[in-house]
């Protein structure tokens, strides 16, 4: 059992303990805000913005920029997805689920791509293209930029980017040392495909085009 533990959590022996209790309580938060969006409710964004704001202060002291960047970029896209979820589009209603439309496509080509060259560029400014882990985290802030930009459209679609990064970022993060953040990823994988199927439901329920 000991040697089970050391496997997995043997790597935050060298970590201050304010650290390790930071990390718990952003993916506790985490976990809230996927549950949240899952449930298609509004507090998606306040426990986003306390997760992420504890991971980029984290992932700064790390040295970890390119999931330093993507924490921010959630931080400040949950500011602008509480806009648009509580934005009324009549007297009585706000921005319904919908899916993604054909601009939206091409906006979240223009983003991934975008999001490729603008890590390309810090990694190379800062010397961090230095291994494998830069192409994946490359791949992975792309990914996620999309999905984040689609949820706080509230597009549907924005689920199976969520479903993708996911499944890469649980080995991705084991393999750089923090496991509870892994475990994290572990668990929002099984939320997203779940959220995928009730906004779905919802969806043809009420299929509208914002």
């Amino acid at each position: 059992m000991s040697h089970i533990f050391d496997f997995l959590f043997g790597q935050y022996s060298g970590y201050d303990t304010m650290d390790i209790v930071l990390e718990i309580v952003a993916v506790i938060f985490g976990f809230l805000s996927v549950w949240s969006s899952k449930q298609n409710n509004i507090w998606v964004f306040p426990t986003g913005m306390i997760s992420t704001g504890i991971f980029v202060y984290l992932l700064l002291k790390w040295e970890l920029l390119g999931d330093m960047m993507i924490n921010g970029y959630y931080f400040a896209m949950s500011i602008y997805g509480w806009y648009i979820w509580t934005r009324k589009v009549d007297s009585t209603h706000v921005t319904p689920i919908s899916k993604t439309t054909s601009w939206e496509h091409k906006m979240s080509a223009v983003i991934f791509i975008a999001t490729i060259g603008f890590v390309f560029i810090v990694y190379k400014s800062f010397d961090k293209w230095t291994s494998w882990v830069a192409y994946v985290d490359t791949l992975t802030t792309a990914i996620f930029f999309v999905g984040m930009w689609l949820m706080a459209r509230r597009k549907v679609e924005n689920w199976i980017y969520w479903i993708v990064g996911d499944l890469i970022s649980i080995p991705l993060y084991f393999y750089k040392g923090f496991t509870f953040t892994s475990i994290q990823y572990f668990g929002f994988t099984f939320i997203a495909i779940y959220g995928y199927i009730a906004w779905k439901k919802s969806l043809d329920k009420t299929p509208q085009i914002v």
